[in-house]
């Protein structure tokens, strides 16, 4: 039985195969930049779901704050250990960037049960005291994005970019919708479609196209 056993050509037809359904089904669709289409495409190559091509928004020069926070060795905090998991850290360690989920930490279970909030929300607070450049990865926790934006908005958390892909049918489009026109530099997967894989995707795939420097 024939079929692809190499990783590389796998994913380089599965590129080209991607790139001919958009001419096949959009022909009119354009994109608006090298480095949209990189994190679009590769959306659509961890889901096989087309609706990225219109979910998937960038507010503020997101893409651009994101590669320079890698860049400059930033930090970043997931909310669920599926995006961590999922993000390449061959590169990230390359360019001395921190990164890390907390939902697991013990510390994060009792604050989050002493508080009576959730244990994502609680993580929120704990990566707010440390200091440096920081881009949140939500993938899952709508709860996460709604106590950053009032972190924000109370002055408590300085935010450099936030990548808003959170999955489901409670509070999941809402919260993105608020992330959306919160001002604040973002990747936004509108609607209720999303999950871990895509926050990871959506940061490989700056991590796969970072310039020399800026």
């Amino acid at each position: 039985m024939e079929y692809v056993k190499n990783p590389q050509k796998i994913e380089e037809q599965s590129f080209e195969i991607i790139q001919r359904i958009i001419e096949e089904k959009r022909p009119d669709y354009s994109f608006q930049s090298p480095l949209e289409e990189a994190v679009i495409k590769r959306a659509i190559h961890t889901s096989a779901d087309f609706d990225y091509l219109d979910n998937l928004q960038f507010t503020n020069g997101v893409l651009v704050e994101i590669q320079k926070l890698i860049l400059n060795g930033g930090h970043i905090f997931t909310d669920t250990t599926m995006a961590l998991s999922g993000m390449n850290k061959k590169i990230l360690d390359q360019w001395h960037v921190t990164y890390a989920c907390y939902i697991g930490h013990p510390e994060i279970a009792k604050a989050a049960k002493k508080k009576g909030i959730t244990r994502s929300m609680a993580a929120i607070e704990y990566a707010a005291k440390i200091p440096g450049p920081k881009l949140f990865v939500v993938g899952n926790a709508p709860t996460a994005i709604y106590k950053i934006l009032e972190m924000v908005a109370a002055n408590e958390l300085e935010v450099t970019a936030l990548v808003g892909a959170p999955v489901g049918f409670v509070g999941a489009a809402e919260s993105k919708e608020k992330l959306f026109n919160s001002g604040l530099p973002a990747v936004v997967a509108r609607g209720r479609k999303g999950g871990s894989n895509i926050a990871a995707a959506i940061v490989n795939a700056l991590l796969y196209h970072l310039p020399e420097e800026f």
